[in-house]
């Protein structure tokens, strides 16, 4: 399963969809993760509906994004495409979040990772 995280760094959890740079894409796999790669959001001079569309086309792969805050409009196109959005607070790190993701799979994950694995 793929996993997005909406980051101003590649280490922290710390920016708004709508208004990052960049995505970090992690892999789990086997109870394991693995960095990815890094995908650069390049929306200078798009209207906003262009914006959230091009950051959406960004992490269709993926099955979660992590984000410290999303707009209403981005939300539903994110959730549309399959795509659970999770707010974390500005502080948490990728790779606590990771820890605490993979931890929550080797248990009984929460219904909303256990629907968000099962359209893996």
């Amino acid at each position: 399963m793929k996993v997005a995280f909406s980051s101003t760094n590649s280490t922290d959890i710390d920016a708004h969809f709508g208004q990052c740079p960049f995505f970090t894409i992690y892999e789990i796999k086997d109870n394991n993760y693995s960095l990815l790669e890094i995908r650069k959001v390049n929306v200078e001079s798009l209207n906003e509906m262009d914006r959230i569309e091009t950051r959406v086309n960004l992490i269709k792969d993926c099955k979660l994004v992590f984000l410290t805050q999303i707009g209403p409009t981005a939300a539903a196109k994110v959730t549309n495409s399959k795509i659970m959005p999770v707010k974390v607070t500005e502080d948490t790190t990728i790779f606590e979040q990771m820890e605490r993701l993979v931890n929550m799979l080797k248990t009984k994950p929460p219904i909303w990772l256990a629907k968000a694995m099962a359209n893996s």
